[in-house]
């Protein structure tokens, strides 16, 4: 009998001490996912030999790293000041993580160093492969019409396969989302200032929703004495369509011209524990076009996120 893909389950646990099995349970630490796929990425070498005769030679297998990608709904925790189940996902993407009060929030930032890492363990119907030292980058989707979307993409050390029974998973941390909406969603709000959970003053501006990539570059080090997973750089980006008027679109010209930056804020559902907040203090836009959206004009712009003091250039917020 075959073996069906649709039987998958993916654990996740911060590690203690990096590239050491932290041992994940389907009860503590399972991910509710979509569209996930693993492989081994091996650094194989051809021994090339020369004989009297013609033929291949094979190869010795060298190094080799694990990459996972999976999408998980971005939805908050459903109590406000309680870290979501996605939590440790975004932590292993260069992220720290900070409980608050008055009012009660978690709040996540980038790091550049003391990075967390990640054990995953990937079962596919009753194969359960391993994957340590995990840290990657993310994509926050959050796109008019859609599911918000984290999508995850993680490195790391081999860990090995065996064949077990699949785990019994508890996903009942993971809340159901909200769709990217008008009803649910804020407009996108440029120029705005941010502070213990709340977005204010600034411009609004239609939109068809924001997309960010956190864009880490995850670098694997093949060390005798010690492989591993580093985030080695970072560059954030992001994308939207705005919905502008005459006067809006040439002072967005100017401001394009000029190397103007501004802020951004941006907020999906409403609501203690419910509420998804985002704010960039320092954002560049580049690349303008023009796009079509049901006959109508909109402006569709690249998006830079810098460090206004550092470690800064993105916030997002658990209401």
């Amino acid at each position: 009998m075959g073996r069906l893909v649709r039987r998958t389950a993916i654990l996740a646990k911060v590690e203690t001490v990096y590239g050491t099995d932290s041992v994940p349970t389907g009860a503590a630490n399972a991910i509710l996912v979509s569209n996930a796929s693993f492989e081994i990425n091996y650094n194989n070498v051809n021994r090339d030999l020369i004989r009297p005769y013609l033929g291949g030679s094979e190869q010795l297998v060298g190094t080799r790293f694990v990459q996972l990608q999976f999408d998980v709904e971005l939805a908050n925790s459903g109590t406000a000041g309680t870290a979501p189940a996605w939590a440790p996902l975004l932590r292993a993407c260069g992220f720290a993580e900070a409980v608050l009060t008055t009012p009660a929030r978690v709040e996540y930032t980038p790091v550049s160093a003391s990075f967390t890492s990640l054990s995953i363990y990937y079962h596919i119907d009753g194969v359960r492969r391993v994957a340590l030292g995990c840290m990657g980058t993310a994509e926050i989707m959050l796109n008019e019409g859609e599911r918000p979307m984290f999508r995850f993409t993680f490195t790391g050390l081999d860990g090995g396969r065996t064949a077990v029974a699949d785990p019994s998973v508890t996903l009942s941390s993971f809340r159901v989302p909200q769709v990217v909406s008008d009803v649910n969603s804020g407009d996108i709000n440029l120029g705005c200032t941010y502070a213990t959970g709340v977005l204010s003053s600034g411009t609004v501006f239609p939109s068809r929703g924001l997309s960010i990539n956190v864009g880490n570059t995850v670098s694997r080090k093949a060390l005798l004495g010690g492989q591993s997973v580093i985030i080695s750089g970072r560059e954030m980006t992001g994308s939207a369509n705005l919905d502008l008027t005459q006067a809006q679109e040439v002072t967005f010209m100017s401001d394009i011209a000029a190397n103007t930056t501004t802020t951004l804020g941006f907020t999906h559902s409403t609501g203690a524990g419910v509420g998804i907040l985002l704010h960039a203090p320092v954002v560049q836009r580049i690349d303008p076009s023009d796009v079509e959206y049901e006959g109508e004009f909109q402006m569709g712009l690249n998006l830079r996120f810098m460090p206004s003091s550092g470690n800064d250039e993105l916030r997002l917020v658990c209401l």
